[in-house]
């Protein structure tokens, strides 16, 4: 369904898109809790003074939890976003549900290559809940997006008055409305009296990467844990897995059984070291035991650097669907887990 929100001409247009979620969901006797069923043009309607902001163009692209997004649904909605840029819009809002928002920002940035901004936004609490947080989300993404010191960031996340990038934020919180965060880059803006204000000048944002031309792979993002020998890292690879992300102690580290099966696996498929940690880069030349940073490095493991474990494994997976070769992953890490982007 789409939609327009007619104002006077020196408005810009902002186009918006639901994807479904929390922030679309209404109650559902028959499946005892809340469901997405708002559209686009509903969840913009709702929105006081939306219209005085910019003219809006709505669609609806899905109406799905966001857990049950996948790929396809993202690059629909990549291409859906591009289209409207074409198409003369200021800037692209997705509305979507918050349990995968860090990941679906983050895919989407490694494929935005418009200057104009695109962000993604929900809400923890559904619209019939008091203190509803969605309508306030909707209005600060659309005054975001069409704000000019948005440009040239990329993909943004505004959630909560707060502006983040997608290559920082991280969901900390499973149902406090303060849900996202960015802890090591730092959050990008805050919005004071309607307008984001930019704690930072743009930097040059890493090269965003061709589009997917083959089948997304199947990589495993495997957390490693006491007492963990590596066995579950072999089994995903038997398993047809093209790639491991292992979600390592520490600044980098698995136990000695684990690291010896990383150097078996390192020789088969891509394997990326990341930290379990909520923040902090891996290390890489601190400790040398066996299960260390440099030790697993040895083995042939790539180091995610600043990049947290969720968002290597997209990485990895978008490199490999659009035709890159294992011996680019290191540099492609490096690229994507600079704190400056510089």
């Amino acid at each position: 369904m789409t939609n327009s929100h007619h104002s006077p001409t020196t408005r810009p247009t902002v186009a918006v898109a639901s994807l479904g979620g929390t922030i679309s969901m209404t109650p559902s006797d028959a499946a005892g809790g809340v469901v997405p069923t708002l559209d686009a043009t509903q969840l913009a309607r709702a929105v006081p003074g939306l219209s005085d902001v910019a003219t809006i163009r709505t669609a609806s692209l899905r109406q799905l939890p966001s857990a049950s997004l996948g790929y396809d649904d993202l690059m629909a909605a990549l291409t859906w976003a591009e289209q409207q840029i074409d198409d003369g819009a200021s800037g692209v809002v997705l509305t979507q549900g918050t349990d995968t928002l860090e990941e679906t920002a983050f895919l989407l940035d490694l494929f935005w290559k418009s200057p104009a901004p695109l962000i993604v936004t929900g809400a923890m609490r559904a619209p019939q809940a008091a203190g509803a947080d969605g309508p306030a989300n909707l209005l600060a993404a659309v005054r975001t997006a069409c704000h000019p010191d948005s440009a040239g960031r990329g993909v943004l996340v505004v959630m909560n008055d707060t502006v983040h990038y997608a290559r920082w934020v991280s969901k900390r919180d499973a149902l406090a409305v303060q849900a996202f965060e960015s802890l090591d880059g730092g959050v990008a803006a805050r919005l004071v009296e309607g307008r984001p204000t930019y704690f930072h000048g743009r930097t040059t944002r890493a090269q965003p990467l061709p589009r997917p031309v083959r089948a997304w792979p199947k990589v495993a993002l495997v957390t490693a844990v006491l007492g963990d020998d590596g066995e579950l890292a072999e089994m995903a690879v038997k398993g047809g897995y093209e790639a491991l992300v292992i979600a390592a102690q520490g600044a980098g580290h698995v136990s000695f059984g684990f690291a010896e099966r990383i150097g078996s696996l390192a020789s088969q498929v891509p394997v990326v070291i990341a930290s379990r940690a909520g923040s902090g880069s891996t290390a890489s030349q601190t400790y040398g035991y066996v299960g260390s940073e440099i030790d697993l490095a040895r083995r042939g493991a790539h180091l995610s650097g600043w990049l947290s474990a969720l968002k290597s494994r997209l990485l990895v997976s978008a490199l490999l669907a659009s035709g890159t070769v294992a011996a680019d992953i290191a540099d492609a890490l490096a690229n994507w887990s600079k704190l400056t982007r510089q």
